[in-house]
C-alpha cells in the first residue's frame, strides 16, 4: 500500500475508487458483497460469487485515513460479454457510507469510464428498482423492466457520451466526504 494512493484530508475522509489491486481489497470487497447481498438483502444464500467473478474486473472504494488506505467501503464488478459490450454488476456500498452519496456514483463513473477506455461501445447493468433514480441522474436509460432473483430490476444502459475514457483505472478517482461512523 503506497502513500500516494490517498491524500490526508482534514475533518473529512478521502475515498479512492479504483480497480482492486491488492488481495486484501479483493477479500474485503467480497466480504462486503456477502454482507449486502446475502445477509442484508437475502438475495443469495451464503455467498454471491458466480462464474462472472472468474473474468470480471473488481473495483473498490477505499476509505483513506491519514493518507493510508484503511478499509473497503464499496465495490462493483465489470466484465465484457462480447466485443465492445460490457456489464456492471454487484454494486455494493457499506451501510455506514450510503448516506455519503458519492461512493456509489463514483464507482459507477469509474466502471463505465474504464470500460470505455477498453473499447466499450455499450455498457449495461441490471439495476434493482430502488436504484433506478440514481442511475437516471448519472445518464443511464431504462431499456426494460425485469424480474431477477425474485426482485424487480431494470435493464439499463449508460450514455457513454457522459463517461470519458479512463486510461488509468488502477489509479482511479478520488472523492471527499464524511468519514461515516
Amino acid at each position: 500500500m503506497s502513500d500516494d494512493l490517498c491524500v490526508e484530508v482534514p475533518v473529512a475522509a478521502a475515498f479512492r475508487i479504483r480497480w482492486a489491486g491488492a488481495q486484501w481489497e479483493a477479500d474485503a470487497a467480497m466480504a462486503l458483497r456477502r454482507a449486502v447481498f446475502c445477509h442484508e438483502q437475502g438475495i443469495f444464500n451464503g455467498d454471491d460469487r458466480d462464474q462472472v467473478d472468474d473474468t470480471a474486473q473488481l473495483l473498490v472504494a477505499v476509505k483513506c485515513e491519514a493518507g493510508a488506505p484503511e478499509m473497503v467501503v464499496g465495490t462493483v464488478r465489470i466484465h465484457q460479454t462480447e466485443p465492445g459490450v460490457w456489464f456492471g454488476s454487484r454494486l455494493a456500498v457499506h451501510t455506514a457510507y450510503r448516506s455519503h452519496g458519492k461512493i456509489g456514483a463514483t464507482l459507477i463513473k469509474l466502471a463505465v469510464s474504464s470500460a470505455n477506455g477498453l473499447g466499450c461501445t455499450r455498457f449495461l447493468a441490471h439495476v434493482q428498482s430502488q436504484n433506478v433514480p440514481l442511475f437516471r441522474r448519472l445518464h443511464w436509460n431504462v431499456l426494460a423492466e425485469e424480474t431477477l432473483l425474485g426482485r424487480p430490476h431494470h435493464l439499463m444502459q449508460a450514455d457513454l457520451d457522459h463517461y470519458p475514457a479512463c486510461l488509468t483505472p488502477r489509479v482511479g478517482l478520488s472523492t471527499l466526504g464524511r468519514s461515516g461512523t
